[in-house]
């Protein structure tokens, strides 16, 4: 193996100026809309690579092979990759291990130019990335926009908080001493990422280890370990040491499980599913022999998350707002709308209304571009049409519930939404993770928020309402980590809403936040008589 050392290529650089968030790309002007379709040309002609494993810069290949599909045209191989097994998790181990003997001496400014530099690669190859994500995950164009776009946030907005961390100090210094207060790197840590958002939240994870000086072992999601593939090699291009960040595609229950439970692992760092977190949370807890610390867990796990409308709502915003948040991405967000609580006396109206706007929607391959594209795989279609039946049954179909096929086999599904659903019913309780709408008939703003909080998650939600108090009300009284008003409920912009969720939505770790990078360190205090 090859071992770790500083590298020389990267000049330390200091972000310049404060932290703005990178603009969208506006796909109605010609030289983007020939941009990104030049570029998804281009990646079509390079699909079907073979990817290896990189641990301690070692390139390694197995005999098992992931292979990551295009959804929607499962016949497409995007990429093929190495699978990790039980066996190389003590290999990944040992080369973070020898990595951050001297990643965690870095200066912070070597780190944060390693963010910096990633940063500005990502941007000459905005495009090209997009691409990537639309193959390999089903995104449009805008979708996919939004995703490259908040990686270059995190990097950047994670190089700046760095700095800020780099620089504090202790709220008071005792008379005739000298008093530091330093937050120094844990360890190595498990990065586990979701397919969903397979650029953003995989790198931002991963950036904020890394950056605060920690080692990595990333297993990227089986359904897009391609996008994670082309971070690992943009990271190398930026000048990343060896070892410093580990790509290792695997199994969940072989290689995930190992790491979790290796006991030099300081920390693990995972969005997902709650059955998933959960299991990832118990073992963690469980001490191993050898292990000197207790693991920190930062897991962000979903969401059941409802848009409650009351009566003297906008009517056009409010709809506006419920079928983005609901079915952008098709649904596949831990943020989406899932639930509209809307107040009686316009209810039918609402109804209605949304019925006709979601008629507009249009559903097919993402590379044209259309309001929605496939969902992620055949498990995730059969589960959410299984959720279909069962909305059929508790209440009243008005939109979509079926699964359009096409001559390429992908797998789609319509805007889908039921009235009549019962508060407590399973369209009302259980994540679908899909584009499935259940609409919620309440009496009373009080009562709205009642059936808001009855759930066991909390991440987002949203109130439309042109009434002060009731604002006033549910910021205090509606229990999520992002709450909305008067606008939709996905689309956290980096900076301006750190994201994370309460109960059983996650730790409610705030990515994007001021608070995020201390879930990665450990703080010191230094006292020194003078």
């Amino acid at each position: 193996m090859s071992t770790a050392v500083l590298p020389t290529q990267i000049q330390p650089r200091s972000p310049q100026g404060g932290f703005v968030n990178e603009p969208f790309t506006d796909f109605k002007t010609p030289e983007n809309e020939r941009a990104i379709r030049a570029a998804l040309e281009k990646v079509a002609l390079e699909m079907g690579r073979e990817y290896t494993l990189v641990i301690g810069g070692d390139r390694v290949k197995t005999t098992d092979k992931i292979r990551s599909l295009n959804p929607a045209k499962p016949s497409q191989v995007v990429g093929v990759h190495q699978k990790a097994g039980a066996e190389h998790a003590e290999q990944a181990m040992a080369a973070a291990l020898r990595a951050f003997e001297l990643w965690s001496r870095a200066s912070t400014d070597e780190r944060v130019s390693l963010l910096l530099n990633a940063a500005d690669l990502i941007r000459q190859r905005k495009f090209e990335l997009m691409a990537w994500l639309t193959y390999e995950v089903g995104k449009n164009w805008a979708e996919a926009d939004a995703d490259v776009g908040e990686t270059i946030d995190f990097l950047e907005f994670y190089a700046r908080e760095a700095v800020r961390l780099a620089r504090a100090t202790t709220p008071i210094q005792y008379p005739g001493e000298r008093n530091e207060l330093l937050y120094i790197p844990l360890g190595v840590g498990a990065v586990i990422p979701p397919w969903n958002f397979p650029f953003a939240i995989m790198a931002g994870m991963t950036a904020a280890a890394i950056v605060t000086g920690n080692t990595v072992v990333l297993k990227p999601s089986s359904d897009a370990p391609t996008i994670a593939a082309k971070f690992v090699e943009i990271l190398e291009e930026a000048g990343m040491p060896d070892g410093v960040v580990n790509f290792c595609p695997g199994s969940g229950s072989a290689f995930g499980n190992a790491i979790v439970e290796h006991p030099k692992t300081r920390f693990i760092a995972f969005t997902g599913s709650k059955a998933v977190g959960l299991e990832i949370h118990e073992r963690a807890a469980k001490t191993m022999p050898g292990q000197i610390w207790i693991k920190r867990t930062i897991l962000e796990m979903g969401g059941k998350d409802s848009i409650l409308v009351c009566e003297d709502a906008d009517l056009d915003a409010a709809i506006e707002g419920v079928v983005a948040s609901a079915f952008g991405f098709s649904g596949q967000k831990c943020s989406a709308c899932s639930r509209a609580i809307v107040e009686a006396p316009v209810y039918d109206v609402f109804v209605e209304r949304l019925r006709e706007r979601v008629a507009r929607l249009t559903v097919g391959d993402p590379a044209a571009d259309p309001s929605m594209g496939p969902v992620v795989n055949k498990a995730a279609l059969e589960s959410m049409l299984r959720y279909v039946e069962i909305g059929k049954k508790e209440g009243r179909l008005i939109a979509g519930g079926n699964a359009p096929q096409t001559a390429d086999g992908g797998y789609f599904l319509e805007p889908t939404v039921f009235s009549e659903i019962p508060p407590n019913g399973v369209l009302a309780q259980e994540e679908i993770f899909g584009p499935v709408l259940a609409v919620i008939k309440v009496n009373s703003f009080t009562e709205g928020l009642e059936v808001a909080n009855n759930t066991e998650y909390g991440l987002t939600g949203g109130v439309y309402t042109s009434d002060r108090e009731r604002l006033k009300i549910a910021r205090r009284e509606y229990h999520v980590g992002n709450l909305y008003f008067n606008r939709k409920c996905t689309g956290a912009m980096v900076g301006a809403h750190p994201f994370g969720g309460f109960n059983m939505s996650g730790t409610d770790s705030k990515a994007g936040g001021p608070d995020y990078l201390l879930l990665f360190t450990q703080a010191k205090s230094v006292a020194e008589r003078l």
